[in-house]
């Protein structure tokens, strides 16, 4: 993950000398492991990374990764799906619609749908704690801090975590992934 940190543009200024030489061992590494492959397709390796900022990554390295995949932002039933994925290990009120709640997070990053499932989680016990003093949490018992999750803990929680991805952060994506993106 992350792996524009790692493997960012050489020659930038402020870089260390140290970090450029390990990019440039890295680099060497890369092409040794790909020669290896080709004289004994039993000893693959698969170099796997992901990154919000591709286009930082540089040249070299991007040359050396074959497959680059464009990964958008989910749709309504991947969002439902990961709503559900998320949820499962908690309660949620019966006329909770999963359905719909996707829909509303529409633009969302799978990151932002877990910021809302957590948040709505966590509205019951929130109402529970207000204004009250440590010694009356104490005694709040579980099963109220615990309460089933409703629909306007959704609503709230959808209005507090606004989505991530901006319309120009999508765009660049996606003319990142015209100029350097590989077809599945």
């Amino acid at each position: 993950d992350e792996i524009d940190s790692l493997c960012s543009c050489r020659g930038e200024p402020t870089e260390h000398e140290a970090t450029r030489k390990m990019k440039s061992e890295l680099l060497v590494q890369m092409d040794g492991v790909a020669s290896a492959t080709n004289s004994d397709p039993t000893k693959s390796v698969i170099i796997l990374g992901a990154s919000n900022f591709p286009w930082n990554i540089d040249d070299a390295f991007l040359r050396r990764l074959e497959k680059r995949i464009y990964v958008p932002l989910p749709d309504s039933k991947g969002r439902e799906e990961l709503l559900r994925l998320t949820l499962q290990s908690v309660d949620i009120q019966g006329d909770v619609d999963l359905e719909l709640i996707s829909d509303q997070l529409d633009g969302y990053s799978a990151s932002d749908v877990v910021v809302v499932c957590r948040d709505a989680a966590f509205m019951s016990m929130r109402k529970a704690i207000k204004g009250k003093t440590v010694e009356q949490i104490k005694a709040i018992p579980m099963a109220v801090m615990k309460a089933p999750i409703t629909k306007d803990d959704f609503n709230l929680a959808i209005k507090k975590c606004q989505k991530t991805a901006t319309e120009a952060d999508i765009k660049k994506f996606e003319e990142w992934n015209e100029e350097y993106g590989s077809s599945v």
